[in-house]
């Protein structure tokens, strides 16, 4: 299917061709993309964080609002409280939740689709402070249960799954920050990636430090798009992309992602937080940010 492109098109859906998929994204209309409210039920959402909430709010006008990207009408609050790290910390701070898409899109990943890309966009509060990092959402996928445990320092059966998200790290500077096979042609793929990659094997690899900013989502929408390609059975053929507002700032190729055909694209690891673990990542005070417009598409 060949697509026109705007702006709007190019950031959440930054692809020429796909098969089908869905936008929650009121001004977006394509053929094959089924609309979908913002909702759990319509979205797949499942394995929500106990201790955090997704509030449904209308957001905040954005700075500076540009008439080509409408603001959407309705967005999730993430709340990050001062002095709170991740979830699971005394002070839970942001949400955590896993989106599958809905029905016609979730069955195509769990059928075998190779190759998808989950978007959305977000927006931080207009006086947001970084501290030393944390995280947005991203994408993920694996063999069954295993899928949803490729975080955290997972040693065990780390060939059974995968989990790319975004962090932003002081100043705002970003990132991908990747739990994947643990191979060392992925190592060698990962820590190549300019301008600045670091590895630690336990708790993931940092990936592309630096090759975007968040500081253009304070007070402003920006969009975040995540493609995923699965590799053949033995073959390092992989390929992982974010695109920031429909420009590519991390590309790579060469990689395993999985290691058996029972691995799946399960959809959107829907989590953010400010964090690390320790006390000097917290949030220095009651934060906010806003996220919408989810949309997804499989291309194959």
């Amino acid at each position: 299917m060949q697509l026109y492109h705007h702006d709007m098109i190019c950031s959440l859906i930054p692809v020429d061709t796909f098969q089908s998929g869905f936008t929650a994204c009121t001004s977006l209309t394509l053929p094959n993309v089924d609309p979908v409210a913002l909702k759990d039920e319509e979205l797949g959402i499942h394995r929500i964080s106990s201790r955090t909430n997704h509030t449904l709010v209308v957001p905040p006008p954005a700075e500076g609002s540009d008439a080509d990207w409408p603001e959407p009408p309705l967005a999730w609050e993430a709340f990050y409280p001062k002095g709170s790290i991740n979830p699971t910390a005394p002070i839970p701070g942001g949400f955590g939740f896993y989106l599958s898409g809905p029905p016609n899109f979730s069955s195509r990943l769990e059928s075998g689709a190779t190759h998808a890309i989950l978007s959305y966009r977000m927006m931080l509060q207009s006086d947001w402070e970084w501290v030393k990092g944390g995280k947005f959402p991203g994408i993920f996928g694996g063999e069954g249960d295993l899928s949803y445990s490729c975080t955290g320092g997972r040693q065990d059966e780390r060939c059974k799954c995968f989990n790319i998200r975004p962090m932003w790290r002081s100043k705002g500077l970003g990132e991908l920050y990747t739990y994947i096979p643990l191979t060392e042609t992925n190592r060698e793929k990962l820590i190549a990636v300019p301008p600045l990659s670091k590895e630690n094997s336990d708790y993931g690899f940092s990936v592309g430090r630096n090759a975007f900013k968040f500081d253009i989502a304070v007070g402003k929408w920006i969009a975040l798009a995540f493609r995923v390609k699965l590799n053949s059975i033995g073959s390092n053929d992989g390929e992982l992309e974010l695109w920031v507002d429909g420009k590519s700032v991390i590309k790579i190729d060469g990689l395993t992602l999985r290691c058996s055909e029972q691995s799946r694209i399960k959809g959107a690891h829907f989590q953010t937080f400010f964090g690390g673990h320790q006390d000097d990542w917290a949030s220095p005070k009651d934060q906010r940010a806003w996220f919408a417009d989810v949309s997804g598409v499989v291309i194959e």
